[in-house]
């Protein structure tokens, strides 16, 4: 122990012998250290917040609307339009064993919703159980979401998105258990949207829209054809697989051709996915290509210092051979001095990130964070950072003291 204690007592000797020599050495690792870990937290930040953003909409979800045949089939003709009814979604429940879920959606623009003189025109939807879970709809503390009972018995209750409440009543105000009128008709609200992010939509945002039990919207608006549905799968990988299984069982039914693409339009959310997971790939492997060169070039920047602390240092390494100092201490005491600014380097610079992560996590800017999202560090990051600094400080310190420990004890008092 105490062989090592003088060795690194020796080793900090010469660093502050040389201040302005190893300072420049150790920019370059802090430098390569804070680089490698602020852009790979940052994108990661990037791809949680796209992910996040487009999970707004629903998670694997796919949205279909009936279109018009486009091809004659089996005796019709084409530009026949396609109409489908709440049993022909749970048709496609029964056929396709893919779907986890699925949900019709009838909409309506128009309609009147009215709270004392306060009035607004939103998109009023007709929806099951289902449909919440599928698309990210949850309520507010005290509320719920549409339920069976609500659907079986046509019950006139009404879930609000947390804007729609905020323009019928006041921000964050508790409306559990009041009324609102749609269309005149009196509707007891039993949920609030609790606020989430939403960059995508068709139609409206969830935020500013009304939903109500499938049931009742069929009974108070006379709808008998669905205007779109939902479906949710539990694997990305099977979501082409899925969609030809429902132009299969729909066009049993409805008697079309399966590969007349013009009979529904299938907005598939999970392709969104995989250009997310291409992306952020690509992404992080230039970031970290970025940062693995800057400490490589750090790494170049050692090894030729330690060349010229070798050569300064010959006679002092021949007078240690000659008092029967073998090579191997000579290479662990160069390794040392190596690895010691690499960590001291390394060190200085992942404070500096983590400070730098901190500092722009705390900026409260929540338009920035739903841009670009919040840098996360990444313990994987930190041990590759880690593994690549350990590799690059033995390769730029090996060499040089591998020089040093073979140098021949007449060779080096010849520089003395």
């Amino acid at each position: 122990m105490k062989t090592i204690f003088s060795d690194f007592r020796e080793i900090f000797f010469y660093l502050r012998q040389y201040k302005m020599r190893t300072a420049m050495v150790m920019f370059g690792i802090i430098w390569g250290t804070m680089t490698v870990i602020l852009l790979l937290a940052f994108g990661v930040g990037v791809r949680k917040q796209m992910s996040k953003n487009m999970h707004g909409i629903g998670e694997g979800i796919a949205i279909v609307w009936p279109g018009s045949t486009s091809k004659p089939f089996q005796g019709y003709g084409r530009d026949r339009r396609i109409r489908l009814t709440s049993d022909d979604i749970e048709y496609v429940r029964t056929e396709v064993h893919s779907i986890e879920r699925i949900s019709p959606e009838f909409s309506k623009w128009g309609s009147v919703v009215r709270l004392g003189d306060k009035i607004n025109r939103p998109n009023v939807a007709g929806v099951i159980p289902e449909y919440g879970e599928m698309r990210n709809i949850w309520p507010e503390d005290g509320g719920r979401w549409i339920n069976e009972l609500d659907v079986e018995k046509r019950r006139r209750v009404v879930f609000l998105g947390n804007q729609l409440r905020d323009f019928l009543f006041s921000p964050g105000a508790d409306v559990i258990g009041k009324y609102v009128y749609v269309d005149e008709i009196p509707f007891l609200i039993v949920g609030v949207m609790e606020e989430k992010t939403q960059n995508s939509s068709y139609g409206s945002r969830d935020r500013d829209r009304v939903y109500i039990p499938s049931t009742t919207f069929q009974s108070i608006f006379g709808f008998v054809y669905v205007n779109n549905f939902v479906y949710q799968i539990n694997d990305p990988l099977a979501s082409e697989s899925t969609q030809q299984q429902v132009y299969g069982a729909l066009a049993k039914k409805m008697k079309f051709d399966p590969s007349d693409t013009e009979t529904l339009g299938i907005w598939d959310t999970t392709e969104m996915d995989r250009f997310i997971f291409y992306f952020s790939l690509g992404f992080n492997i230039f970031m970290g290509v970025i940062g693995v060169i800057t400490l490589i070039v750090g790494g170049i920047g050692l090894a030729n210092i330690m060349f010229v602390v070798v050569q300064e240092r010959t006679p002092e390494i021949g007078i240690r051979r000659a008092v029967g100092a073998r090579g191997r201490h000579i290479l662990t005491q160069f390794l040392l001095e190596a690895f010691v600014v690499i960590g001291l380097g390394a060190l200085i610079g992942f404070l500096l990130a983590v400070g730098i992560i901190e500092l722009v996590t705390a900026i409260p800017s929540p338009e920035l964070h739903e841009a670009v999202g919040v840098p996360v560090l990444n313990l994987n990051v930190a041990l590759i950072t880690v593994v690549i600094l350990s590799t690059i400080g033995f390769l730029a310190g090996f060499f040089p003291a591998w020089r040093a420990s073979r140098l021949e004890v007449v060779d080096c008092l010849r520089y003395s």
